[in-house]
């Protein structure tokens, strides 16, 4: 299983309790859900993406969104359990919004780190 939740933006954005990731990025787990984030707030800094993700036995969803200096620049995007799988997943598509590259990986998610834990839980105690 994976579970995620998080906001995602480049170091210095998003404040305490953000969780450093490759690639000049940090991760600040949500595990509340999205209904705690501020991204409006945090992208006057920088730009900041909102991710979730669930998946179980390779099965699952994705969404993501991306705002920069307050408004809301891609997506939302969604991938749901039935959709066809894309070229690009919603949550790399926004990494890439961010600046992150794929390089020699398999996408964008597994460069800068985020199948370093399984859950959003494990992400906020990585932040203590």
């Amino acid at each position: 299983m994976y579970d995620l939740q998080a906001a995602i933006a480049p170091a210095g954005v998003l404040g305490d309790g953000a969780v450093p990731l490759a690639q000049g990025l940090e991760l600040l787990p949500l595990p509340d859900g999205p209904g705690e984030a501020r991204p409006a707030e945090w992208s006057t800094r920088g730009p900041v993406a909102l991710v979730d993700a669930e998946y179980f036995g390779g099965v699952g969803t994705q969404r993501a969104e991306v705002w920069d200096q307050g408004h809301l620049v891609l997506g939302p995007l969604v991938r749901g359990h039935g959709d066809p799988p894309p070229d690009v997943s919603p949550i790399s598509l926004a990494l890439r919004r961010l600046g992150a590259v794929r390089g020699e990986h398999l996408d964008e998610f597994d460069a800068v780190g985020l199948g370093r834990h399984r859950d959003t839980s494990r992400w906020v105690t990585s932040a203590d």
